[in-house]
């Protein structure tokens, strides 16, 4: 633990022209045990601070080993190609929201960082510029060859995973097969006892149509693909349910001794999730070789520059990312 207790946990800023930066300086704010470094052009945010009339004293990151001090924030430059107006998208500068990404994944895979938090980008404008980008999810999986990642989100009471992520809804179901909830459910499993230290998860686990098929009457899903894997987990003793309804999967007295929610699909189980804790929760790619944590809103284009941008879900995600980085 002491080894690289003074290793940094790189912030990602994101998309310029959106409430990154924003959020990003509030990160002065904070007294940390280890550094915590904003990847940003340096220029723009010492902008964005003096435009927001924020007295924030921003240095260069050079390596360096202490943590700053309140009122201080560390910034590894990253050069923007041009010149910011807030809230208005620029293809010129995606190449600049994916080298964060990159250099990210880079200190973390070498082990010259204990993880990352990001903040939103927009991912229209890396696809208009030319360049495919699904998500931050799918960018770090290609990056560190992970053969398969979980997104997971969660707040203080509540941890939602998908088995499908950026998918249209009409895909779903071709896309829920035996090997990929094998996978899905191996990963949540690994990492629930791994990173979250919970030593015999229980999990429960949303059925793909309503009223989890209803039998057989409202889809098959469930009986031939979904449950027959749910059923080899729990044989093996893993505290698992099978497939449930997730219109009543998510009331309190089902929840309550629950360590994770099993979606199979993002708008099944965020918006729940979502309705709970917006603003205060965080995304989790589970899978990795390394620490990453998320916010989980978007870019916020309209509030960019105007001081009204809350920065909580970024506290939140740096906060576990360096307690799971302590564990």
């Amino acid at each position: 633990m002491q080894k690289n207790l003074m290793l940094p946990l790189y912030v990602t800023s994101g998309e310029p022209a959106g409430i990154g930066p924003d959020i990003c300086l509030s990160l002065a704010e904070r007294i940390d045990e280890r550094p915590i470094v904003v990847l940003a052009d340096i220029n723009m945010l010492r902008d964005r601070a003096n435009m927001l009339k924020q007295d924030i004293q921003i240095i260069e990151y050079m390596g360096q080993t202490e943590t700053s001090a309140q009122g201080q924030l560390y910034v590894e430059h990253v050069p923007l190609a041009n010149p910011v107006v807030m809230g208005q998208l620029d293809v010129k500068n995606a190449a600049y929201v994916l080298e964060q990404l990159r250099r990210s994944a880079d200190y973390a895979m070498s082990g010259k960082s204990v993880g990352v938090a990001t903040a939103p980008v927009q991912k229209s404008i890396i696809n208009d510029a030319g360049m495919h980008f699904s998500g931050h999810t799918e960018y770090y999986q290609e990056f560190a060859g992970a053969e398969r990642v979980v997104m997971m989100l969660a707040t203080q009471t509540l941890r939602v995973a998908l088995a499908t992520t950026h998918l249209a809804l009409r895909d779903v179901p071709d896309a829920i097969t035996q090997e990929r909830l094998h996978q899905v459910i191996d990963i949540l499993i690994h990492d629930l006892k791994t990173k979250f230290k919970i030593e015999h998860p229980h999990i429960l686990v949303c059925g793909l149509n309503p009223h989890a098929g209803e039998g057989g009457y409202l889809g098959m899903e469930e009986i031939e693909v979904i449950n027959p894997v749910l059923e080899s987990y729990r044989a093996q003793g893993v505290n698992m349910s099978l497939s449930l309804p997730a219109d009543t999967l998510f009331t309190p007295e089902n929840l309550k001794d629950a360590d994770a929610v099993l979606a199979m699909y993002h708008d099944q189980g965020l918006p729940v999730l979502k309705s709970q804790g917006f603003g205060e929760a965080i995304n989790i790619t589970l899978g990795l070789p390394f620490i990453r944590t998320s916010v989980d809103h978007g870019t916020a284009l309209s509030l960019a520059g105007t001081g009204l941008a809350k920065s909580s879900s970024l506290h939140a995600a740096v906060d576990l990312a360096l307690d799971l980085a302590r564990r």
